[in-house]
């Protein structure tokens, strides 16, 4: 039976400073780099004033660093894609922050609109692509930073909408 004594033994656990954990200046978990990806997501001034659309090739900007982790701020005209490929032994977090882009795997497509969330591990291949009539802009996280994109020739099985609880929305 819990009691005001009780409190008295063991303390305030608020007061034992050494026992909380310190809130961490970088992300270190999935949940984290979601979290992360998420507040720079709902901050616009932190990347709106930097998107650039260039109509010859998708345009690029690298938004923050941190230890072993890197930000890309992505734009795609209507038309652009990456090609298939994977991101090496660098995992991620893609955010749409607006319009609408396409992904295209073996198991099928899928269409990610604004606030739409995509995690992936190392070695997962996809390719993304802005079937829409309107720009777009997403947001990347890659941890470890991305070292390499090898690209990968077609994906082997045909193409079929789905909706999976990998896909996470705002």
């Amino acid at each position: 039976m819990n009691s005001d004594n009780d409190l008295q033994i063991a303390g305030d656990i608020l007061e034992v400073q050494h026992l909380l954990q310190p809130p961490r200046e970088h992300p270190a978990t999935v949940a984290e780099f979601v979290g992360l990806a998420r507040s720079i997501a709902a901050d616009r001034s932190q990347w709106e004033h930097l998107v650039e659309y260039d109509a010859t090739t998708r345009w690029y900007h690298r938004l923050r660093t941190g230890p072993g982790y890197e930000v890309w701020l992505l734009s795609w005209v209507p038309g652009q894609g990456s090609g298939l490929h994977d991101h090496g032994r660098s995992s991620g977090v893609l955010t749409v922050l607006e319009g609408t882009l396409t992904e295209r795997t073996e198991r099928g497509t899928r269409a990610l609109g604004p606030g739409a969330q995509r995690v992936f591990a190392p070695g997962y291949v996809h390719e993304v692509v802005n079937d829409a009539l309107e720009p777009a802009v997403s947001l990347h996280v890659y941890y470890p930073g991305l070292t390499e994109m090898p690209m990968h020739t077609a994906c082997t099985a045909a193409p079929a909408a789905y909706d999976e609880v990998d896909v996470v929305t705002a």
